[in-house]
């Protein structure tokens, strides 16, 4: 895809995100399943309901694009994916990996914040009103995953790992 204007840069990073929480949904039901902490395994397992309904608003910003839904491959998601499956296959201690595991869930909420806010930007510059609703949305849900990992890792997966 060339990039010779904002909307096609929108379009670019929005085909990107669509990608990656496609990956998210992937890779939630295999971290949920891998965690030993139920607290953990419900975070997860929320989470994975909350994505469904961000690949759904992100079609509906394709939709009011007048653009089909598809994704590019998301290098960054890909890594942090790979991270997660090299530490359920190398971790053995269930408590440790669970830990493991949270971070990395982390660092993909990390990653989706800082994608969310620049998308958002960038749809209030191009005039996508509608659209800066539907990112919005995502946004909070990503800062609201964010915060729960946060409480959970520091209530009880990382003493109980240490």
């Amino acid at each position: 895809m060339s990039v010779k204007s904002m909307d096609d840069l929108f379009l670019h990073l929005l085909k990107d995100m669509y990608h990656a929480e496609k990956q998210v949904l992937k890779a939630l039901p295999k971290m949920a399943k891998n965690s030993e902490s139920s607290e953990l395994k419900d975070a997860f397992e929320t989470h994975l309901k909350e994505t469904e309904g961000q690949v759904e608003r992100l079609e509906k910003v394709f939709d009011l694009l007048g653009k089909r839904a598809q994704g590019k491959p998301c290098a960054a998601m890909e890594g942090l994916v790979e991270e997660g499956k090299e530490a359920m296959d190398e971790i053995e201690d269930a408590e440790v990996l669970d830990a493991a595991l949270l971070a990395g869930a982390q660092a993909v909420e990390h990653y989706e914040i800082s994608r969310y806010g620049t998308l958002i930007a960038w749809a209030k510059q191009i005039g996508l009103k509608e659209a800066v609703s539907l990112l919005e949305q995502n946004l909070n849900e990503e800062k609201n995953a964010d915060k729960i990992l946060n409480q959970i890792a520091l209530s009880s997966v990382n003493k109980v790992a240490a």
